[in-house]
């Protein structure tokens, strides 16, 4: 049986593409999913893809960067997948772990986009560091909170009237930038 695992990075995103590309090559189920490749935790169709494949099927994807961002993570999935006497395919590198010369193939072009991601980061740092010396670039925008809505919330939560996670999904913040607030508020009472 083939499977596929189709992945964009954003909601905003469309999975169109990639879902046609499955259709042409006779993908019986695929496994969809929208979230950023360099986070590993939170991939849940992936997971799910890895438990459902069965020896003798095939995991298909439109390119190995929908499925890992890195050597080390394509080469730990692949090697789950032969594990379970899985093979893998990704149609734009042409590679098929089931011949020799694609399970080299994968390791190179796993290799390559791994760079092609750093050189990414890389001029991605250098561009806001030109920015930032020319005045133009700030960061990101900070969350807007209601001030007061955040004091009622904060004084439930350090009185222990709600939990931490409640405060935060109350005030729709997360982890890192609540406890951030909390410091600010606190130095600046």
């Amino acid at each position: 049986m083939k499977v596929g695992y189709v992945r964009v990075s954003t909601e905003e995103q469309n999975t169109a593409r990639q879902e046609a590309i499955m259709s042409e090559l006779g993908v019986e189920t695929v496994f969809i999913e929208k979230v950023s490749g360099k986070t590993q935790r939170g991939r849940e169709q992936l997971e799910a893809m890895l438990a459902y494949v069965r020896e003798g099927d095939v995991v298909v994807v439109e390119s190995i960067s929908r499925i890992a961002r890195n050597t080390k993570d394509l080469l730990e999935i692949v090697e789950r997948l032969n594990e379970k006497g899985v093979d893998f395919t990704s149609r734009k590198e042409q590679i098929d772990t089931n011949t020799p010369s694609g399970k080299f193939m994968l390791t190179v072009f796993g290799a390559i986009a791994q760079l092609e991601r750093e050189y990414i980061l890389d001029r991605q740092r250098e561009g806001i560091e030109i920015a930032r010396q020319n005045g133009k670039y700030k960061g990101r925008k900070a969350i807007a909170v209601d001030g007061e809505k955040f004091a009622e919330v904060y004084g439930r939560w350090k009185s222990g009237e709600v939990k931490g996670v409640d405060a935060m999904r109350e005030l729709d913040l997360k982890p890192s930038t609540f406890y951030r607030r909390v410091r600010d508020y606190e130095d600046n009472k």
